[in-house]
């Protein structure tokens, strides 16, 4: 009997833990400011924005965790290579019609587009190397 204390004891408090290590995880990604190289877009603004030069696009939506989590990427992503790219960010839940044309169906989604063209997509949260690669590849070619 007393090594089921022990052990619930120990599940206990790792269950604990990993409650607590999330909860500190999303007050630190919500409350990252966003980079002010950092272009946020609308319906009206998309093509116009993307049409020349290099554009890495984040469709993202306020009640979406993963999105929470990749911000923070984005806006470092913007931060470092903003002068040469456009570090973009799209609301999909107040601008439905450009996530609609583009067959959004998941969120975060990224794309990157250059001179209007989409060259690379991601779904899903990616690393802040993993886009900075794919739009220096965009700006090469």
């Amino acid at each position: 009997m007393h090594i089921f204390w022990i052990v619930f004891g120990v599940l206990f408090i790792i269950l604990v833990f990993s409650f607590y290590r999330r909860y500190k995880m999303m007050a630190t990604v919500s409350g990252k400011p966003e980079s002010e190289k950092l272009v946020i877009l609308t319906d009206a603004t998309f093509k116009k924005q993307i049409a020349k030069g290099v554009s890495l696009v984040d469709f993202w939506a306020a009640w979406c965790t993963p999105c929470k989590i990749q911000g923070p990427m984005v806006s470092e992503v913007a931060e470092e290579i903003g002068d040469e790219a456009k570090i973009c960010k799209l609301d999909v839940q107040n601008n439905q019609r450009v996530a609609a044309e583009l067959g959004i169906r998941n969120i975060p989604t990224i794309l990157v587009f250059k001179n209007g063209k989409i060259v690379k997509k991601f779904v899903g949260v990616k690393t802040k190397s993993v886009l900075m690669k794919a739009v220096k590849e965009a700006l090469k070619n």
